[in-house]
This record gives C-alpha cells, structure tokens and sequence, in this order.
C-alpha cells in the first residue's frame, strides 16, 4: 500500500478528482495548504503598493492505494492538474505500513 500526496493548484481539483474516480480511487483527503517552490512567490498591486506574495495558495491531495494502482494514479493525477506553467505542483509516493478501518477493523488492503 502507498500513501500519495499530491500538491496542485486550486482550480485544477475537480479535474483531478474526476480523473482519480474513473480509475477506481474510492476517497481521497483534500486540504487547502499554503507554500513555494521554485517560483518563490510573486508580487501584486494593492490600493497602488507592490508587496510580495511569499506562500501561494494550493490544494493538497491525499489517497491511500494499493501498489498495483500507483502508477495510474500518478498518471491520473499528472495528466489532470498538467497546465505546463510553472506551480503545477508535486507528487509524493510513500510506503504505509498499515491502515485499519475504524468501524469495522478491517486491515491493509481491505481497509482501503
């Protein structure tokens, strides 16, 4: 099992998860989370003063899978929040050891 962490834009999280639907991914965990990159931030205009935007609003996706499904849930969620301008986001894969249900019991692949 994996966990998959994906940091997109904001406005890209329908498309994202209809896109994780159609391959089978059952529920996901969605936070609006702050952040930078590379691009550093950028300036803006308010009320004529320039002032400097360090944290950028973005969207933080999380999914539990089975191994098997990991590779087209990267491709799943690439393709889907792809807008080939720079913040198109990240994608983290990382190993869960154990995941339980909380109402029934049920373990591992069973509780995803």
């Amino acid at each position: 099992m994996k966990l998959i962490t994906a940091v997109i834009k904001p406005f890209k999280l329908d498309d994202v998860r209809e896109a994780l639907s159609q391959i089978g991914i059952q529920g996901i965990t969605v936070s609006e989370v702050k952040g930078f990159g590379r691009q550093k931030g950028h300036t803006e205009l308010y009320r004529g003063a320039e002032y400097v935007v360090d944290f950028l609003p973005k969207i933080k996706i999380e999914a539990a899978v089975k191994s098997d499904l990991v590779d087209q849930t990267i491709e799943a969620i690439t393709n889907a929040a792809h807008t080939g301008k720079i913040g198109d986001g990240k994608i983290f894969v990382t190993s869960l050891e154990q995941t339980i249900r909380i109402r029934t019991g049920e373990t591992g692949d069973a509780a995803i």
